[in-house]
């Protein structure tokens, strides 16, 4: 059969290729998938096409998250037959094999399967909610609408939170309006001003960083009320140059706030569920699935392309430079 992949050559080199595959091995408890749909993480990917993520050796192909048909299944692979859909952390290619034994799960069969990739991206953001203290009525700060930040945005929201929204990109706050969040506000000087308004004077009781910019996260300390948390979402990334003096009183000094700081990785929490810890990224999918049948979870404002493969070059320019109009990229493999 003829297999399709996009490929991370070089340092933003993006190329794809297609080639005669006849043999694949698969194991026993793994099985043989098509892919349907691939959604592009836009921050762990491009920062693997920048050549600056160690862990990703290039060439390699990418990807973090798909949704698949099983074609063939190994012997001792059961719940499954083909022709099944299934969501699973897969890369950017027409065929792959898969094992059954990490996060694999049927797609839910009411919901649009250009909407289960998004599934990992909403469990990445749910990370930070499974970290906090946030209860109903909280005032909660999310900076960085992409696609982790804003669905970060909707989960405080769902959980009960007054959530405000912070952005550079008018159609990042667009789509965060458009997902139900509550304040959508533009980065800029008068943010603090802002957030006191909407507060009441008191600042927010939880502020979820999804740049993973140093900056913003020491820019945002003064918005968090005393006794606040940071919560940590996206991977912190790039130098930075301050006074860690300033940032470490925050958390210190009574009259700075005593703020708390929380990563909020997702890998912190087991794949399956396990009897000693309440949550796991098997429970937290299928969490999101029901959501997603509840349509309580938005995706479709998410959504800025449907792209076929051969336009990955395109979609990676795109979301390196065109930050406004590229945000979430699915790849359609039909």
């Amino acid at each position: 059969m003829e297999n399709k992949k996009i490929i991370f050559k070089a340092p933003w080199q993006v190329e794809v290729e297609t080639e005669q595959q006849s043999d694949f091995k698969i194991g026993k408890r793994e099985v043989l998938v098509k892919k349907k749909y691939s959604l592009i993480s836009p921050g762990t990917e491009l920062a693997c096409l920048s050549g600056n993520e160690g862990w990703f050796q290039m060439p390699s192909i990418p990807g973090y998250s798909s949704v698949s048909e099983i074609i063939e299944l190994g012997e001792e692979v059961e719940g499954y037959k083909q022709g099944d859909h299934v969501f699973h952390y897969g890369d950017h290619s027409l065929y792959s094999v898969i094992s059954t034994s990490g996060l694999f799960l049927k797609a839910p069969s009411d919901v649009p399967l250009h909407w289960v990739p998004f599934t990992r991206m909403a469990s990445v953001a749910m990370t930070s909610l499974r970290v906090s203290n946030i209860e109903l009525g909280d005032h909660v700060a999310v900076t960085g609408l992409g696609l982790i930040g804003n669905m970060a945005a909707q989960l405080a929201s769902l959980q009960g939170a007054f959530v405000i929204g912070i952005d550079l990109s008018t159609n990042r706050l667009d789509a965060a309006k458009a997902s139900g969040v509550a304040y959508a506000v533009q980065s800029g000087a008068t943010v603090k001003e802002e957030i006191a308004e909407i507060t009441q004077g008191r600042g927010v009781s939880t502020l979820i960083d999804a740049t993973g910019i140093p900056k913003v996260v020491t820019d945002g300390l003064p918005w968090v009320a005393k006794y606040g948390e940071v919560i940590l979402l996206g991977s912190p990334r790039g130098e930075f140059q301050g006074n860690i003096t300033d940032v470490l009183n925050y958390v210190h000094l009574d009259g700075h706030g005593c703020l708390t700081f929380k990563g909020a990785h997702e890998w912190r929490y087991p794949v399956e569920p396990d009897s000693f810890v309440k949550h796991s990224l098997t429970r937290n999918s299928q969490i999101i699935f029901n959501l997603l049948k509840r349509e309580q979870l938005k995706i479709e404002p998410l959504i800025s392309h449907i792209l076929k493969p051969e336009q990955a070059p395109q979609a990676y320019e795109g979301l390196r430079n065109d930050k406004d109009h590229y945000h979430g990229v699915v790849f359609d493999w039909s």
